[in-house]
């Protein structure tokens, strides 16, 4: 059994973090379930992008955001399909678990420069308070993934996320750069 997990179950505070608790439940069900179990824990997914920023871009306007400088290490799902495949095809991954990050920390500014580039154009970037994001963010996400998404973009502003080699490891193959990944899915920021 391979189960997508969070990495937010390995985080200081992760008791008090709703999304922690509900993976960690069903982590624990797992390993007493008495079945061979391997854990995939991503940390901030490059296609929550798609939900944060897609309308605005479409539409031709300003991405909004709190902390522009704020770094996270966005991880593409190919990566974590990639390593899901490999802990079901391959031996040893069983009673495994693997925090996953990108391969580099980028800026929230740089991520959207990233998507920019693979549109060919030039998407402008508005700085609007925690208050105003949050409410925006609402709109797209549930109240816990807000305070979620909020709280590392908070997070990220003082210090730099973690990045990982866990997937060039496990799979032989370099993780995806969010520069690739934004090309990949240009076809889903146009109009």
């Amino acid at each position: 059994m391979v189960l997508l997990s969070s990495a937010a179950v390995v985080l200081p505070g992760s008791a008090r973090n709703p999304i922690a608790r509900q993976h960690r439940a069903v982590e624990s069900a797992l390993e007493e379930s008495g079945l061979s179990w391997t854990f995939i824990r991503p940390g901030m997914f490059a296609t929550n992008t798609l939900w944060w920023w897609s309308r605005p871009i479409r539409n031709g306007a300003a991405v909004r955001l709190p902390y522009p400088e704020a770094m996270t290490a966005p991880v593409s799902e190919r990566d974590m399909a990639a390593l899901a495949v490999t802990a079901l095809t391959e031996p040893g991954h069983g009673r495994q678990a693997y925090t996953v990050y990108g391969p580099q920390a980028l800026t929230l500014r740089e991520q959207v420069e990233h998507i920019g580039a693979a549109l060919g154009r030039r998407i402008p970037i508005e700085e609007v308070t925690p208050e105003q994001a949050r409410a925006e963010l609402s709109e797209v996400m549930p109240a816990m993934g807000v305070e979620a998404i909020m709280g590392a973009w908070a997070a990220g502003t003082t210090a730099a996320p973690e990045t990982s080699t866990i997937v060039e490891k496990l799979t032989g193959r370099p993780a995806q750069t969010f520069a690739a990944w934004a090309r990949d899915h240009a076809a889903d920021f146009r109009a």
